[in-house]
């Protein structure tokens, strides 16, 4: 059965302000009258970038990458990921990504999806992509990044996933559609 139509948005912004900017994001306090018609606030991150994630797979198995994540406070592992300036390639942008991350080139990239990582509280967006043909080299970090790389099978990968080993969302999103892409005999 299909979807029926989205019916009209339910929330009614009064004003907005943007109470906090850095290069990344924007805080947005929003004066709004929400679904039951009572007026109320809605804090929302607005962020300047769009996201990326790339899952680099070979011969039945997964590149991760390892690092620290200040948010967390903890370490992280996950499939090469970054932001997207606006005016960059979605493509291009999960090239890079790949290659800082990873030394990793890909003769080819597959857009897996569009994501939208946390819809309650901000309109981060992003793309993820399948890279196959896959060329080794230096890894190029930025000086935010202490990653080190890691090839698992992918069912390794899932099990980690099942564990609370891997929890970043982009990249539990991605393993499985891989995983779905295999199971119908779409990967090897």
């Amino acid at each position: 059965m299909p979807f029926p139509p989205d019916p009209p948005l339910a929330w009614t912004t009064l004003s907005t302000q943007i109470v906090h900017r850095t290069p990344f994001i924007e805080i947005e306090q929003n004066d709004v009258i929400r679904p039951d018609g009572t007026e109320g606030d809605y804090t929302l991150t607005r962020f300047v970038n769009r996201a990326v994630g790339v899952v680099p797979y070979e011969n039945g198995g997964v590149w991760l990458v390892g690092q620290s994540r200040f948010a967390l406070g903890q370490y992280s592992w996950e499939i090469p990921e970054g932001g997207v300036p606006k005016d960059e390639n979605m493509e291009a942008a999960a090239r890079r990504e790949l290659k800082e991350e990873t030394g990793i080139t890909a003769e080819r990239l597959t857009h897996l999806f569009d994501i939208h990582t946390s819809n309650s509280c901000t309109d981060e967006w992003g793309q993820l992509f399948l890279a196959t043909g896959l060329s080794h080299g230096e890894m190029e970090l930025e000086g935010t990044e202490d990653i080190q790389r890691l090839f698992v099978s992918l069912d390794e990968a899932l099990g980690a996933i099942e564990r609370g080993r891997i929890t970043d969302a982009i990249t539990i999103a991605a393993l499985y559609k891989v995983a779905l892409m295999r199971v119908a005999g779409e990967l090897q």
